[in-house]
């Protein structure tokens, strides 16, 4: 994934993506993960990225900003490109 292969904004503080393990509505969830997860940790190695399956738990990814600032994105039956479209929009990647 492209889009994420440079640093993501200072302001951003956390990411947590919530998905369930065996779902099918969190496949496209699941593999935004294997594929992006390594890539964005490379030009964000200090930036906190939580990853949390539980059976059951609908797709959807949180950001948080400086000064307590949240968004999320409900990213349910969602193909892969279509959460890593949904993921850089909430964080503003271009």
């Amino acid at each position: 994934m492209s889009t994420f292969s440079k640093a993501l904004s200072p302001a951003l503080r956390e990411i947590r993506i919530f998905c369930c393990q065996t779902g099918q509505a969190s496949a496209g969830t699941r593999q935004f993960i294997l594929s992006t997860y390594p890539v964005i940790k490379k030009h964000n190695p200090d930036l906190p990225v939580m990853i949390r399956e539980a059976s059951g738990t609908p797709a959807r990814m949180f950001a948080r900003f400086e000064r307590g600032v949240e968004k999320h994105v409900e990213l349910e039956n969602l193909s892969s490109s279509d959460v890593a479209a949904s993921v850089a929009r909430i964080l503003s990647v271009s």
